[in-house]
């Protein structure tokens, strides 16, 4: 038992070193989160049980078969299961019997079947593909909100950097007399808002990561950590290879859910004419093998001729004995044996069944009726699920460049914000501004690098979503 806990103990130790020297970077994520996240493999069991439906219908084309033994007690009025013959006697009797049947001719329901359950399967793969899709996409997004609250968080220890060391001067600046204390109160107070804003970051961090790991089916408390490269690496196709109706006539040919529903429609014009052939005669051949045994039955083991005295007469006060005319013969009799009943009795039986539907409560009727309906869902839900699509693309489409309009304006805003902090730091040094207008630039400097950030992973992130509509994959 110890050994068990051990082993056990070191295989943890060891899995949870495997995640504490691994470095998360977005291919590694992506691919992880598809293999493993718990919505994929709920997807992946029911495509399983698609492909045991298709091998089950697969084999109800071969002939069925079934064995059959019984054994009973009778007494009373009954049929002597050997001869058939009426008997009042009690028994005990057995009986064996294999039937096989096998279609000939159905009007191709059961294949239609099998062709309906093909296209299904194929229908339940590729929807495991199109939440594969999702996940990576998810994933690469919460990927991306990771990086983006630690490079806040970065921005966040800078400003708490930045204030601390002009406290420090200022502290100096104070006590030799140069400056009022009301300065060095002004930035204390500011530390304590900038140390606030750098723990509400870390915090930040830490869920973006829990988020991460929850798409990725890590447990929460296992140690994790990404790889943070400069956002400026991560690939984004130009613009101008995005535009919105190219991407939907590839979304249209490569999205896993257009192919599903292309798959759907098939499967389901199958099962529609196998409703419609399930509604017209069946011709099968059937055939049967069978035994029977009662306790009852006898046979005669030979006969004895014999003269005896059928019995007497007196005449005139004498007795004599009446004979037959001719001897007859005295016969014996022996109980017949399990196994030669069962080869005595042995019967067989082989012919052609029809089976004709004329009146079974409008069932097979309201199950073709119900096939097409469900023929006319699935149209309308594929041309639905296409003018969402062509809908969503163009909106991210939109987005993207408003997004990319955005991080311009940042970037242009950052590069002021920078200069005209570095302006009021040099006029706050010769005392020419005081310490809330440097505070106040500080702060919008915060703000601007704060922007500039969010704006670029949101540029990066919307044109991953117009690059996921392609439907050929993300460049990681």
């Amino acid at each position: 038992m110890r050994k068990v806990l051990f082993s056990l103990f070191l295989f943890n130790l060891l899995g949870s070193s495997s995640f504490a020297q691994q470095k998360w970077d977005l291919k590694s994520v992506v691919e992880y989160a598809m293999a493993n996240n718990i919505t994929v493999k709920l997807n992946e069991v029911q495509a399983r049980v698609a492909a045991l439906t298709l091998k089950q219908s697969r084999l109800s084309q071969l002939p069925n078969a079934n064995f059959s033994a019984n054994t009973g007690y009778s007494s009373g009025s009954n049929q002597d299961p050997t001869t058939f013959s009426r008997i009042t006697e009690t028994y005990l009797s057995a009986g064996m019997q294999l039937q096989s049947s096998a279609d000939i001719f159905n009007f191709f329901s059961k294949r239609n079947t099998i062709l309906g359950n093909q296209w299904e399967l194929l229908a339940a793969r590729s929807y495991v593909d199109k939440i594969k899709n999702d996940i990576a996409l998810t994933a690469a997004n919460a990927y991306l909100q990771v990086l983006l609250a630690k490079e806040q968080e970065k921005i966040a220890l800078v400003q708490v950097q930045q204030t601390a060391a002009q406290l420090s001067n200022t502290r100096k600046l104070v006590d030799a007399g140069s400056l009022p204390e009301l300065n060095a109160t002004q930035l204390e107070a500011q530390l304590a808002v900038d140390s606030g804003n750098y723990i509400s970051a870390k915090a930040a961090v830490t869920n973006t990561e829990l988020t991460l790991k929850s798409y990725m089916s890590i447990d929460a408390a296992a140690p994790f950590e990404v790889d943070t490269p400069p956002v400026d690496l991560i690939p984004v196709d130009p613009i101008a290879d995005l535009m919105p109706e190219n991407v939907f006539q590839l979304a249209v040919a490569n999205q896993p859910l257009q192919k599903y529903n292309d798959l759907k429609l098939k499967a389901a014009e199958k099962y529609k004419l196998a409703a419609k052939g399930a509604m017209y005669p069946t011709l099968s051949v059937y055939g049967n093998l069978g035994s029977s045994y009662n306790n009852r039955a006898r046979y005669i083991s030979g006969s004895t001729p014999v003269n005896i005295p059928l019995g007497s007469v007196n005449v005139n006060g004498s007795s004599y004995d009446v004979y037959p005319l001719e001897p007859y013969n005295l016969y014996a009799y022996g109980k017949t044996a399990f196994g030669t009943q069962l080869s005595d009795n042995f019967r067989q039986s082989v012919g052609l069944s029809l089976s004709v539907p004329i009146f079974n409560s409008y069932n097979l009727r309201t199950q073709y009726e119900r096939s097409k309906l469900n023929l006319a869902s699935l149209k309308l839900q594929k041309e639905l699920d296409n003018q969402n699509l062509k809908q969503n693309i163009y909106q991210a489409y939109t987005a993207a460049l408003t997004a990319m309009e955005k991080f311009n304006a940042s970037k242009k805003a950052l590069d002021a914000s920078e200069k005209t902090y570095l302006y009021a730091g040099k006029r706050y040094e010769v005392g020419m501004l005081n310490t809330y207008d440097l505070i106040t630039s500080q702060n919008n400097l915060f703000k601007a690098r704060l922007e500039y950030t969010y704006n670029h992973f949101d540029y990066v992130f919307k044109m991953k979503v117009l690059e996921f509509y392609k439907g050929q994959g993300l460049k990681l």
